[in-house]
């Protein structure tokens, strides 16, 4: 029997749960190619290695981009490989999968990633929105009538929503998240230090010493090393947590202020429930330090990061699948 499959198709990483077993991959979303050949000559961690480090026959793509396919043939080669390596095919059948999406994707969109998932090798494909199965993926209850409020940070996009009866009230999904503070990083460093550096370093100095906002008694220290803007030559800098909230202070506005457009448009009733149950922080951005405080200060309500906010995607989507095999839904947009 095939094993139905859950899958969190991120811009940076692609998660995959499968029933019964978890969360059994969990690789970034990168493919190397040869452009002579346009074969492909690595998929996942193995291309991720070389990003910024190719001969210039040698392509390392992001097939996503902001939430969406940006190139179809890649992903769909991308997904393949993730499908075929888990071998979760049956002898007979398919698996049933469960993918996401932000919640803006356009009707175009929403065709192109089921579009991928069935030609990858999947049998009946479900798509539900992203914010929605990681607040299931979070442990909320979202089936009550009552409201929950979910951030879901990732490489991306920003999805923010309110959910209440098992679908989603007021939504929005904004295209900065994880990628855009990385870029932001890099373009900080190189007007104030004169230093070229890659994605890759900009993305380690976000991990090792990133925070949402100064804290000058705790400031961290890390070594930055590059290329010098104007001689050309390998140079390596110290820089502080202090400029890296400057760094990425634009992007945390901007996730502030979607949650307040959301939180504007909805309910009185649900706007009481948030007061009482907080926020929900998931996605690879809800580990950046102080990002709660910041949030919480911002709306005046709690704000709770969620237990492993990386897999509660994948989780979400592989416990709504089993919900949705059960009992069918007319409204889940499905081939």
């Amino acid at each position: 029997m095939a094993k139905d499959i859950g899958i969190d198709l991120g811009t940076a990483n692609v998660l995959i749960y499968v029933a019964g077993k978890g969360i059994v991959l969990n690789e970034p979303s990168v493919v190397a190619i040869d452009t002579r050949t346009n074969q492909v000559l690595a998929v996942g961690s193995d291309a991720y290695r070389m990003v910024g480090r190719t001969p210039s026959n040698i392509r390392a793509i992001r097939p996503l981009k902001d939430g969406v396919i940006s190139d179809f043939d890649i992903t769909e080669e991308m997904l393949t490989y993730f499908i075929n390596k888990l071998d979760v095919k049956g002898f007979m059948s398919k698996p049933k999968i469960m993918i996401c999406a932000p919640t803006n994707v356009t009707e175009i969109e929403r065709n192109a990633i089921m579009q991928a998932a069935e030609k990858a090798g999947g049998g009946q494909v479900y798509l539900e929105e992203e914010p929605k199965v990681a607040a299931v993926g979070a442990g909320m209850d979202i089936w009550k009538p009552r409201g929950n409020m979910v951030i879901d940070m990732g490489g991306g996009t920003s999805d923010i929503a309110v959910i209440s009866l098992g679908d989603i009230v007021a939504s929005k999904s904004i295209r900065v998240a994880g990628d855009k503070m990385n870029t932001e990083i890099a373009t900080f460093i190189k007007q104030k230090h004169n230093l070229v550096i890659g994605e890759h370093t900009a993305e380690k100095i976000k991990i090792e010493i990133g925070t949402a906002k100064k804290d000058p008694e705790n400031l961290k220290e890390t070594e930055v090393r590059g290329r010098d803007a104007l001689t050309g030559m390998p140079r390596a800098i110290t820089i502080t947590s202090d400029e890296v909230a400057e760094a990425i202070g634009d992007t945390v506005q901007l996730i502030i202020s979607g949650a307040k457009e959301v939180l504007e448009t909805i309910p009185p009733e649900l706007a009481s429930d948030i007061v009482d149950r907080g926020v929900m922080l998931t996605g690879g951005g809800a580990l950046l330090k102080n990002i709660d405080t910041v949030i919480a200060d911002a709306l005046t309500v709690p704000v709770i990061i969620s237990e492993s906010p990386l897999d509660n995607v994948a989780k979400g989507a592989g416990i709504l699948l089993e919900h949705y095999v059960k009992s069918p839904k007319k409204e889940t947009q499905e081939k």
